[in-house]
């Protein structure tokens, strides 16, 4: 985890999802795992009553205080602040209710997200996502790990990663079924031919390309791609620089984002923004600072003009 804590702040673990996704059964293990033990007191905030209910031996056992919360307007930082101050924990853990939009939480000044799961129950993710997506994503999109159960007897679950892909390209993603994790899809499965000398991305599979780049950029490195994007440029830019990329909707139609790798050409100086191209470049892997580590770095080998493309991207 890369998150930092100081000394004076309480962290909090953020479970989220859906009624019935499984986060109650996700914190019952977690708790009773000697990893994740404490000395210091825990104060467990459930603000949805499932099927399931924790065990109370469990929370005297890992000497956690467990408070309901049924209304919204209790996630306050003054009623949080009170919480803390009444009971001292040393960390607090959040069984979020998925029917609260999570952007809207606000929490205690001295209180942090140390760390966000997101749980989602496979058999009803078609329902939630076409209905609640804006839900959903402000779940997601702050979450370093998405478990994704009961997946028995679901197809394409490849497209249903890079629907979760494209609302947070930085978390990691986890497909279970009865019988446990279930593998990674394989080169052969994508639209584009891997074995080709120049990897041809269609416009409707550029975002079925973006995002298994993101997801296993060892797929791609050393290996020549060829598509097109608008370009966007920055001062912040080192010389040479400039992002082809495409326009997506990763929620709703007022939530769009640019979605492209840093590219370095000499044609870049030439370039404007919002300009079309074609781009034919090497992936290289290598550490960008707006990347916040290591990712898909473009060389060039050519850049021409292009006609735009009218459709935004896809994840299908």
């Amino acid at each position: 985890m890369d998150t930092v804590l100081e000394d004076n702040m309480t962290p909090v673990f953020m479970i989220n999802g859906f009624l019935e996704a499984g986060k109650t059964e996700f914190l019952t293990f977690t708790m009773d795992q000697d990893y994740f033990r404490t000395d210091g007191k825990t104060l467990l905030l459930v603000c949805e009553e499932g099927e399931n209910e924790f065990d109370q031996a469990l929370l005297k056992d890992t000497n956690t205080t467990m408070i309901y919360i049924e209304n919204m307007e209790d996630m306050n930082p003054q009623r949080l602040a009170e919480y803390g101050r009444m009971y001292r924990p040393e960390r607090v853990l959040v069984e979020w209710n998925g029917m609260w939009n999570q952007d809207e939480l606000a929490l205690p000044a001295d209180w942090t997200i140390y760390q966000q799961i997101t749980i989602v129950n496979m058999s009803t993710f078609e329902i939630y996502i076409k209905n609640m997506k804006s839900l959903f994503k402000a779940m997601v999109k702050g979450s370093e790990l998405i478990i994704c159960n009961r997946c028995d007897g679901i197809e394409d679950l490849e497209r249903y990663k890079r629907m979760l892909k494209s609302m947070n390209t930085r978390c990691d993603i986890i497909f279970e079924d009865e019988n446990g994790e279930i593998d990674e899809i394989n080169e052969e499965d994508l639209p584009y031919d891997m074995k080709a000398d120049v990897i041809e991305i269609r416009p409707e599979d550029y975002g079925i390309w973006y995002i298994d780049c993101m997801d296993k950029p060892d797929r791609y490195k050393g290996r020549v791609v060829e598509f097109t994007g608008m370009v966007l440029k920055s001062n912040r830019f080192p010389k040479n620089y400039f992002v082809p990329g495409r326009m997506a909707m990763t929620c709703c139609a007022q939530d769009m984002t640019f979605l492209g790798y840093v590219c370095k050409a000499k044609e870049a100086r030439n370039l404007e923004t919002r300009q079309w191209v074609k781009v034919r470049a090497r992936v290289e892997i290598e550490y960008w600072q707006d990347y916040n580590g290591e990712g898909p770095v473009l060389y060039a080998e050519e850049v021409k003009p292009a006609e735009a493309i009218a459709d935004i991207v896809t994840f299908n």
